[in-house]
């Protein structure tokens, strides 16, 4: 599975530090595709996958304000969901503690860019994890 997000290598190399960051968090890194959201990558393909992930991101995230913060990202059911809270882009809370993302205004393109290039790359990084398991 390949994702290209168009980014510049510095990009790249702030998302990878940020995972790395992430991992060290216990709650953070218990987050972990199932089986059966690698059958689904696999069955509606990735392309579905990142609209999917976009949808969410401008549906749940992207306005101000969000009546519902901190409850809008379900725990389970969707690879999306389980990558939010990994990478912390599950809220506008998370967002702001994690990521320096003011929680008091929209989101702007690129931070939406930025949020769904996070979350696709440990979908991505997991995908391969469980390739290899499943």
């Amino acid at each position: 599975m390949r994702i290209d997000m168009e980014l510049n290598q510095t990009q790249k190399l702030y998302i990878r530090k940020k995972l790395d960051s992430l991992s060290k968090s216990k709650f953070r890194s218990s987050f972990h595709l199932r089986k059966y959201m690698i059958n689904m990558i696999d069955e509606k393909g990735i392309n579905t996958i990142e609209k999917h992930c976009e949808d969410f991101i401008n549906k749940n995230l992207s306005g101000y304000p969000i009546p519902n913060d901190g409850k809008q990202t379900p725990m389970k059911n969707h690879p999306v969901f389980i990558a939010q809270h990994a990478t912390a882009t599950c809220c506008r809370n998370c967002l702001k503690k994690w990521h320096h993302i003011p929680n008091n205004r929209c989101l702007t393109e690129k931070e939406k860019k930025f949020i769904k290039a996070l979350i696709m790359e440990w979908i991505r990084i997991e995908y391969q994890k469980g390739e290899k398991i499943c």
